[in-house]
């Protein structure tokens, strides 16, 4: 289902350590409103709902996962 070719799409150089973009980064990775908050909200709902969206909801939720790595 999933291909997945770890290459970055453009090439990154970190020239110094930032403190402040890493606590933005910790943030967006594990924070309330991060990726992996959003993904394991999407994979806990889909054992709430009717039997004709939970396909969609554990797409979402691998998508946000996916994300996160």
């Amino acid at each position: 289902m999933w291909a997945y070719e770890k290459k970055l799409q453009y090439p990154v150089r970190v020239s110094k350590c930032d403190p402040l973009m890493a606590k933005f980064l910790m943030e967006q990775y594990g924070g309330a409103d991060g990726e992996l908050a959003a993904a394991l909200r999407y994979l806990n709902q889909r054992y709430t709902i009717p039997d004709k969206v939970i396909g969609l909801l554990t797409d979402i939720g691998t998508e946000e996962l996916v994300h996160h790595s």
